[in-house]
């Protein structure tokens, strides 16, 4: 894989770094998992389906909220992480990750000048959902990615307090806080790395299964309305690299991109988008993506992944 970070620093940064111990052997497989908030619940239903088809990751990568669900089944690649995980969304949008009257997120903005909520619930709940505190105890090798600010490059986590580095991937700028880990601060990995099947294969995956929140399997129209604009200014920056790393995948990598189950017809483009509190269709996501990547996966030929 060409990344993208133009020094030798970042180059380092971002390439596998052989003293973790974490690299997979090759041939492996790949779980990765991109971002995209409230939507990520998709994720559950493809992890859901995975699992009951006897897929086992012997790697997973996330961004952003699918950092959440990939640490989830790193710690756990059964069947029972998917019960911890349904239990886990059903409380994203209540216990207080982004709850709150209008008056309390002016508040929150108010004192801290950046952000709307603040990280305490969401680093509450990881910690009650995880087994481990570390990335280097996880059952399966995880890592996820950041943006730090300081080198305004990519950085990714395999090692190190294993809530630092999912809340990390998951601090979207101005709804939570930068997080600060040794002496940089990191916002959300989807603003560099959306849906990172590079790393992946940069890791040694030969056989990938991508999981992801539905937005690219719907195609970009110009913009005809204000809001319009800047979200599909937002589609173009999360979809490049997607394109580009599956354009440039080797001949012996597989790549298999989980189908969201996301009903045709649904709003695209619109206010509702912007709702980044819409917890509330949970539950019909999970199952929707649970059974249109059941029927995807069933459909691959025996020696084709499906094992």
């Amino acid at each position: 894989m060409r990344d993208s970070p133009d020094t030798a620093a970042q180059q380092a940064d971002a390439a596998p770094n052989p003293a973790s111990g974490r690299e997979p052997a090759s041939p492996a497989r790949a779980f990765v998992l991109g971002g995209g908030g409230a939507l990520g619940a998709h994720e559950v239903g493809m992890l859901k389906a995975l699992l009951e088809a006897g897929l086992r990751p012997d790697l997973v990568v996330g961004t952003s909220v699918g950092a959440i669900n990939g640490v989830v089944v790193a710690a756990d690649p059964a069947c029972s992480a998917v019960d911890r995980l349904a239990d886990l969304w059903s409380k994203l949008g209540h216990a207080g990750v982004f709850t709150g009257s209008l008056l309390e997120r002016l508040g929150t903005v108010v004192r801290s000048g950046t952000h709307l909520h603040s990280a305490a619930p969401l680093r509450a709940l990881l910690e009650t959902h995880l087994p481990v505190d570390r990335l280097e105890d996880l059952a399966v090798p995880f890592q996820c990615v950041a943006s730090s600010i300081e080198r305004a490059a990519e950085h990714w986590f395999d090692e190190g307090p294993l809530a630092d580095a999912v809340l990390a991937s998951c601090a979207v700028p101005g709804l939570l806080p930068p997080v600060r880990v040794g002496d940089e601060h990191y916002l959300d990995g989807g603003l560099v790395n959306s849906i990172p099947v590079g790393r992946a294969v940069a890791l040694g995956a030969r056989e990938i299964y991508v999981l992801q929140v539905g937005r690219i399997e719907s195609p970009l129209s110009p913009p005809r309305l204000p809001w319009q604009v800047a979200m599909v200014a937002f589609e173009i920056a999360r979809r490049h690299r997607f394109a580009r790393d599956m354009a440039d995948l080797p001949p012996d990598v597989a790549v298999y991109v989980l189908p969201s189950g996301a009903l045709v017809g649904e709003p695209r483009g619109t206010l509702r988008q912007l709702r980044y509190r819409r917890f509330g269709e949970t539950a019909q996501r999970i199952e929707r993506a649970y059974a249109a990547s059941s029927r995807y996966l069933s459909a691959l030929p025996l020696d084709s992944g499906r094992r």
